[in-house]
């Protein structure tokens, strides 16, 4: 098919692109509202120019628009305004879901090309009432050999619309190429972080006491952010490349002071940079994808002793220091800039993207060969389908003090994850912030493992009291949490209540002044008050019979224990501010 045909399948389906490329559209399932599209392309010129593959739907009871970190901006958009959605191995995910105003799935679309960046939107036409949608191949022109083969899966089941994001995922899965590297359980566990609290001051003896304290309020592994491998404390990285720990000078000490009071630890590492005042920035020089960024050099991934030398890194961290784990960050900065070289003799790779992929496949794979259990964190953006296959940690992206985002992130990254442990953004606050109020920090981030970063033995007493019950209810509510059915609602209200649940429990947050619907009966419900005021209104639209609650305030204690019935109609409940009700049917 050639430019401005298309095949006449469910969807006509456009094709726009060079006169060279033939495109061929095969459906290959069809079944509940779900097809599969095969998409074959052949080029005669060996290089694939940009081809646009396009359809349109009616505009009829959608809501707005999911994409993977649109954070408040699920909006609908028009077609003659904001810039296409970009993804590729580390940016965001190939998938846009149109939403209903009951939180239906209208129309959600994804591609298998996950390494390669594409273009994607969904917008509406003004003229025609219709929802344009489109995904661009070929965008960097690197690593296509001149045909390739790729499916478009398009889901209007009609089911909440966070099942069709899961679907996705577990679409994504099903690629051989794309199989997710496994979970080890200190990836499933509370951990402490030293960014927010300490940023690049860091005090060895200050860090052991954390460690102690962190782990008697339940945390288990520490991440030790940047600041460790240089006594600069400007917030650049100018030393970064080398790795050499002039800080922690006593490296191996100290993480095995740190092991001693039970924490797993790993180190920060921002992977691409290779700052001007290392001895890997002479070294290397002249092969970076750029050294104009803002703020260091970027290593580039298509030389093979690039690889070498980053793999070897993290291998000889593993191995001389006994680390448990890493942070390997800012690793979207792999990409084609404007002064990007092209391929030369050197390089084994045309493509970037491909070149990332075979450096953090190496590196998972060799980390792993020496520790099974190894843990690796990546933030968004980089928590797409592709890096599932080398990390088993994503974090919400950097949010602090803000607890809003951070339970919009964790709940965006949930949804494509799988069984991926997802963590929320580093928990901070102000010493001084009302005891209800810094609360907020930790119940938002509750339906993600949390992680947090004040500093333990400086807080007051009441906050520490909060964090340790709060803590305590995660790691008792841990299997529900993690593994259960997860269903945040209303995308475009900032998901102000979320549900998680397996067959005996029901766990509800309510971050908003909503009426919470029950109409189903659990063993234990417990609903959180994840805002500031006290009423909690409950809809009952099925007799669920006796229940004994007992309501308990932000620091674990109880204010009221009582028997209810559970019968059709409005319940109201006073809860303190981020406190919970727990709810037991009384047998």
């Amino acid at each position: 098919m050639t430019k401005g045909t298309y095949m006449s399948l469910e969807k006509e389906i456009f094709v726009k692109g060079n006169n060279d490329s033939f495109v061929e559209i095969n459906k290959i399932f069809c079944e509940n509202g779900v097809f599969v599209y095969k998409i074959s392309i052949d080029n005669n010129k060996k290089n694939v120019s940009p081809i646009t593959l396009s359809w349109k739907i009616p505009a009829h009871n959608i809501m707005g628009v999911w994409k993977p970190t649109t954070d408040f901006s699920k909006r609908i958009q028009a077609d003659w305004e904001m810039d296409h959605m970009e993804s590729r191995i580390s940016i965001d995910a190939p998938v846009i879901g149109l939403f209903g105003h009951d939180d239906t799935n209208i129309h959600t679309f994804a591609c298998s090309d996950v390494i390669n960046k594409l273009e994607l939107n969904a917008r509406i036409r003004e003229e025609d009432d219709c929802y344009y949608c489109h995904i661009t191949l070929g965008q960097e022109n690197q690593g296509y050999n001149g045909s390739y083969t790729i499916q478009i899966r398009i889901d209007e089941e009609e089911k909440h619309f966070s099942k069709a994001l899961k679907a996705t995922s577990k679409w994504w899965e099903s690629f051989d190429n794309l199989q997710p590297v496994s979970v080890p359980d200190i990836a499933l566990e509370p951990l402490y972080s030293t960014w927010y609290n300490f940023h690049q001051s860091l005090n060895e003896a200050v860090l052991i006491e954390e460690c102690k304290t962190a782990y008697n309020l339940g945390y288990r592994s520490i991440i030790i952010d940047d600041g460790w491998q240089t006594n600069d404390d400007n917030r650049g990285y100018d030393f970064t490349g080398d790795w050499k720990p002039d800080r922690i000078t006593q490296t191996k000490e100290f993480v095995e002071r740190v092991h001693a009071t039970g924490m797993k630890i790993g180190f920060w590492y921002s992977v691409p940079f290779c700052g001007k005042k290392s001895e890997a920035y002479k070294r290397f020089k002249g092969k970076f994808l750029t050294e104009n960024h803002r703020w260091a050099p970027v290593f580039d991934p298509r030389y093979p002793e690039v690889r070498s030398y980053l793999i070897n890194i993290y291998k000889n961290a593993l191995i001389d220091w006994s680390l448990d784990g890493f942070k390997l960050d800012f690793i979207d900065d792999f990409r084609l800039y404007h002064d990007t070289p092209s391929k030369n003799d050197d390089m084994d790779f045309y493509s970037i993207n491909q070149a990332v992929d075979r450096l953090l496949t190496d590196v998972i794979e060799t980390l792993k060969a020496i520790k099974s259990d190894v843990f690796i964190e990546f933030r968004q953006k980089y928590t797409g389908p592709a890096m599932r296959k080398y990390g088993n940690m994503f974090r919400a992206f950097d949010c602090p003090g803000d607890a809003v985002m951070n339970r919009i992130r964790i709940a965006d990254i949930r949804m494509l994850a799988g069984n991926t442990a997802v963590h929320s953004d580093m928990i901070t606050w102000h010493n001084g912030e009302k005891l209800e109020v810094a609360a907020l920090q930790m119940v938002n981030t509750l339906f993600g493992v949390p992680q947090v970063s004040v500093k333990l033995n400086d807080i007051p007493k009441d906050h520490l009291e909060m964090i340790e019950f709060y803590t305590n209810y995660w790691a008792t509510n841990k299997m529900v949490i993690t593994k259960g059915s997860f269903t945040p609602f209303k995308p475009l209200a900032n998901y102000p209540i979320q549900h998680v649940k397996n067959e005996d429990k029901l766990i509800i947050g309510l971050h908003d002044d909503y009426v919470v619907n029950l109409d189903t009966s659990f063993e234990n419900i417990d609903i959180l008050n994840a805002k500031i005021t006290n009423d909690v209104i409950v809809k009952i639209t099925n007799e669920l019979g006796d229940y004994n609650y007992r309501i308990i305030n932000c620091k674990g204690e109880s204010v009221e224990e009582e028997i209810i019935n559970l019968q059709e109609g409005l319940i109201e409940f006073k809860v303190p501010a981020c406190g919970l009700i727990q709810l037991t049917r009384n047998k």
